[in-house]
């Protein structure tokens, strides 16, 4: 992963701990049939980030994801015979990761907050790369961060259609995939 660019006097630069870390994408279906159909719950297994935080200066915070698009796998809401369907056509016909095998999200401008000594809430406007479209993403997220580690956790949405993704279809229509879709993240990266 590359570098983010002129670290600070006192800013500690923190590294993403992959079996640890979780992005997780919860999908809903609609439609006539939409009770029949799926809800399933995706995660990635194969992410890497930085983080450059100082406390002294908490607003110059950075932050840099990259989530091997592959690496998505279903971990609830279908039985077993439908999983290996479901993960077929995410990679294929929703992440197109043969031609877009990374999603890329990078910060401009984070705002944080102070709750007390360790712990911060943070607004993160940044600009989100899928599909290969990029668009502006705004994430919240609760941080706790000391000289070692970093964790932060939040949730978020976005719409499929924003990055041109059409969203799934079954049944010539009869269940379909929501376009808003909603994230969550637990992350913990440990200082370099």
């Amino acid at each position: 992963m590359s570098e983010v660019v002129g670290r600070e006097e006192g800013e500690a630069t923190y590294l993403f701990d992959a079996p640890t870390s979780r992005i997780t994408v919860r999908v809903s279906a609609t439609g006539l049939l939409s009770a029949f159909g799926h809800s399933p719950t995706l995660t990635f297994r194969d992410l890497a980030g930085e983080a450059r935080f100082d406390p002294a200066h908490p607003d110059k915070a950075r932050l840099r994801v990259r989530v091997r698009a592959d690496s998505l796998e279903v971990v609830e809401g279908v039985n077993d015979r439908d999983r290996a369907e479901i993960e077929r056509r995410a990679r294929e016909e929703v992440l197109k990761t043969e031609r877009y095998p990374e999603i890329i999200f990078e910060s401009r401008k984070i705002a944080v907050e102070r709750i007390f000594e360790g712990h911060y809430v943070a607004r993160i406007i940044g600009e989100l790369t899928l599909c290969g479209g990029a668009r502006p993403c705004e994430i919240q997220a609760r941080v706790f961060a000391n000289e070692s580690m970093l964790r932060a956790s939040g949730e978020f949405s976005l719409r499929q259609s924003a990055f041109g993704i059409k969203p799934v279809t079954a049944l010539g229509g009869a269940i379909k995939v929501k376009d808003e879709v909603r994230i969550s993240f637990e992350v913990v990266a440990r200082q370099a």
